[in-house]
């Protein structure tokens, strides 16, 4: 596929109004995209489990404007943007953005007026990556107002699978223009994003459902998340992007992420949770090594992140289990684990570690399916 392939050739502008609604849920990635390059093309490959419980919940009404005005508004998009039941002006510049950049493949944006309606079942700002549930849970809506309005006549010879791949292709296409993580929240259990030799259908457009054995061992993978610090990050995502430019270890760290991530696929198939352990928690500390050592430098993680990474070696040597850990591009810890050492490792988690989190908030979670529609 190519981007050509997403440009919405015909629609019907004379459809008055509707509303679409869907949930998608947030990823973890666990060989990391850190580096971009233009029109959020990713410098190395990447891998997401799909969170099931964390998730954005998304319904946008759509409503034809008058002709004469849409020459008059400025912006030249017309939305409007609520967050949990109140209007939220601090979102609308990502998303004016966002359409900006997918205009060409959707360009029934500007004839119609949006209500945009969010929320979270987790805490904003809680760590977790909610512009990856966020944009893509807006991607999906445009997707299916997109399928409303389509006069595209699809041949019989296209099979629903077919069409169903293409609409997720679609999907985490223009959610990659929104946020680059958000186009591995479409589909689960794992995703891949980033072209790599090892996985034939690798894209750098779009994320793509792992297709690959996965062994049981990793069948309803566990996922808690320790809220260390539910603050604003200190530096945003796409300004440690860009330091990536120059960064006088980036070109090994590309490397790396490509290797780690041929690794992972023949681990996935072994279900060898010692070798998992050792790559997932690697990739995690070279995330945090790569921001200290761009210029300028910089520290998300806080003292209470690695007092949690120490007490995990060490329960995990004491008592063998197969719990580990991995970080985002913040302080909070993920805290992965083996569902058939569920009771242990919660027992673990609340005996030990809620201590360092904030207010001992935690969220428990697990592998998922990827993305939801509500209603028609």
């Amino acid at each position: 596929m190519t981007e050509q392939d997403f440009i919405l050739k015909s629609y019907n502008s004379n459809i008055e109004s509707g509303s679409v609604k869907w949930e998608s849920p947030s990823n973890i990635a666990l060989v990391k995209y850190w580096g971009k390059k233009d029109h959020q093309i990713p410098e190395n490959p990447s891998i997401s489990f799909t969170l099931s419980d964390c998730k954005t919940i998304t319904e946008i009404t759509f409503t034809k404007r008058d002709p004469s005005a849409v020459l008059k508004v400025t912006p030249s998009f017309d939305f409007d943007v609520y967050f949990e039941g109140k209007k939220n002006e601090a979102f609308k510049p990502k998303i004016q953005t966002f359409f900006e950049r997918i205009e060409t493949y959707m360009p029934f944006l500007r004839d119609y007026h949006f209500k945009i309606e969010t929320s979270n079942t987790f805490p904003h700002s809680s760590g977790i990556a909610s512009s990856a549930s966020g944009m893509s849970a807006i991607a999906l809506c445009l997707m299916s107002i997109e399928r409303l309005l389509s006069t595209d006549v699809i041949s019989t010879e296209r099979s629903m699978s077919d069409e169903k791949s293409h609409f997720n292709q679609k999907a985490s296409f223009l959610a990659r223009l929104g946020s680059g993580s958000a186009c591995r929240s479409i589909e689960g259990e794992l995703v891949v994003w980033g072209k790599n030799e090892s996985i034939a259908e690798s894209s750098d457009l779009y994320g793509v459902k792992f297709e690959g054995d996965v062994h049981s061992n990793f069948n309803n993978y566990q996922d808690t998340i320790l809220l260390v610090d539910k603050g604003e990050k200190q530096v945003s995502s796409t300004v440690g992007h860009q330091l990536m430019y120059g960064h006088p270890f980036a070109q090994e760290r590309f490397k790396q992420a490509h290797e780690n991530l041929a690794q992972l696929k023949t681990i996935l198939a072994s279900g060898d949770l010692d070798e998992f352990i050792k790559i997932v928690e690697n990739e995690a500390l070279t995330l945090h090594a790569m921001m200290m050592t761009s210029m300028p430098y910089f520290i998300l993680m806080k003292p209470n992140t690695l007092e949690i990474i120490n007490k995990i070696w060490a329960y995990r040597e004491k008592t063998d289990s197969k719990v580990c850990f991995t970080l985002d591009a913040g302080a909070n810890v993920h805290v992965l684990y083996p569902q058939k050492e569920q009771d242990s490792v919660l027992e673990f988690i609340k005996n030990e570690l809620i201590r360092y989190c904030q207010n001992e908030h935690y969220i428990c979670d697990q592998i998922g399916k990827g993305a939801l529609q509500i209603n028609s």
